[in-house]
């Protein structure tokens, strides 16, 4: 956020299936590829933050912020996506400010994307939606969030029979960290109930940029088993400890209550090993890995595993070797795999201490 793969050289048929069973030995991917200099496995050629794609039957659709709106691109591949001709969806013709990380999904029939717009304190989430992917979107409505707070990187998806919302938002009006918030809703732009918290940058490991310490980028997907993952960036977006981490909901668990959740120990897709996860390892080709994209059909998680257990997803990330800032950001096409007997450890909190279930690995 302003704030401010392919499977990476895996060397053997014996190592790919394994992966395809969500089992490898922790250190035959991180051990695969060694010359950081090459060109990174799966750069597009298009520069920018926040990648949201999505599939609908045999095409690839994504939204990004630019010119002061929201365009989309189509394409028949997921690499396709970055030298299809953009466009421009909507523009920012009511001066509403900053516009960023437009989300896009397929749900009743219609387009909706989903995007934050202000300046400063005054950002809200808005919403236009269309029956085609590439135009006829409707003008742009605010998404009535309970408390209408600072809120940024809001996603919709279904669960369990139940519409949701979840983004990143401030506690109050001051910009002291960012939370991941959800909340039910009735219809695209309007929910009922309150906001309920769901993780908070409370760990060392998502601790170490800060001024404001961040959560964001929250991205919904359902494991092998069923349950639901929130899968988000922690730490400042303008440093390259910038990753991904997890939140997994216990089997049978309820999604406002915030200790039914359970956090990964570390991030599991970044660029720091003392950053990491135990047993996964840091990035070969990229810094600052954050901000991803799951490449679900429509955007819906009932259609991610079980059905499958690999499957892609985008990112955005700065190339080894290269400053890290904002402007040399790319998106990148990679891979999620499943992981599973995978325990989240915490300390201090009500109910139990540990959790046993679906992590997830990602590979450039």
């Amino acid at each position: 956020m302003p704030h401010p793969r392919r499977l990476a050289g895996l060397a053997s048929a014996a190592l790919v299936g394994a992966l395809a069973l969500g089992h490898a030995p922790t250190a035959a991917v991180a051990d695969a590829g060694t010359d950081t200099a090459v060109q990174p496995l799966g750069r597009t050629t298009l520069g920018g933050a926040d990648p949201s794609v999505i599939r609908v039957g045999g095409l690839y659709v994504s939204a990004k912020s630019v010119d002061g709106g929201v365009a989309v691109r189509t394409a028949a591949t997921l690499e396709g996506i970055a030298t299809a001709p953009k466009r421009q969806v909507w523009r920012d013709t009511g001066n509403l400010g900053e516009v960023w990380a437009p989300e896009i999904v397929h749900h009743d029939g219609r387009y909706h994307i989903y995007f934050a717009a202000g300046r400063s304190a005054a950002h809200r989430m808005y919403h236009i939606s269309s029956a085609t992917a590439d135009s006829g979107y409707s003008a742009a409505t605010k998404v009535a969030l309970p408390g209408d707070k600072w809120a940024i990187d809001g996603v919709p998806f279904t669960h369990n029979g139940q519409r949701w919302f979840v983004w990143s938002g401030w506690a109050g009006d001051t910009n002291v960290e960012q939370n991941l918030y959800i909340a039910r809703m009735t219809s695209p732009t309007a929910t009922t109930g309150g906001r309920h918290i769901i993780s908070q940058p409370r760990e060392s490991w998502e601790r170490v940029v800060g001024n404001p310490y961040i959560n964001e980028a929250p991205q919904p997907v359902r494991d092998p088993n069923g349950q639901l993952h929130i899968v988000y960036s922690a730490n400042g977006s303008w440093s390259s400890r910038y990753c991904l981490a997890d939140l997994r909901l216990r089997a049978g668990g309820d999604p406002t209550y915030v200790w039914d959740w359970y956090k990964s120990n570390g991030c599991l897709f970044g660029s720091h090993p003392d950053n990491m996860m135990s047993g996964w390892h840091a990035t070969l080709h990229v810094d600052g890995p954050g901000h991803n994209s799951f490449v679900l059909e429509r955007g819906d998680i009932a259609t991610s595993p079980p059905s499958g257990n690999r499957f892609p997803t985008m990112y955005h990330a700065v190339a080894k070797g290269t400053p890290y800032s904002w402007s040399n950001r790319y998106w990148y096409t990679g891979t999620a795999v499943w992981w599973g007997n995978t325990t989240y450890r915490r300390a201090n909190v009500p109910g139990a201490t540990t959790d046993v279930g679906y992590s997830l690995k990602f590979f450039e």
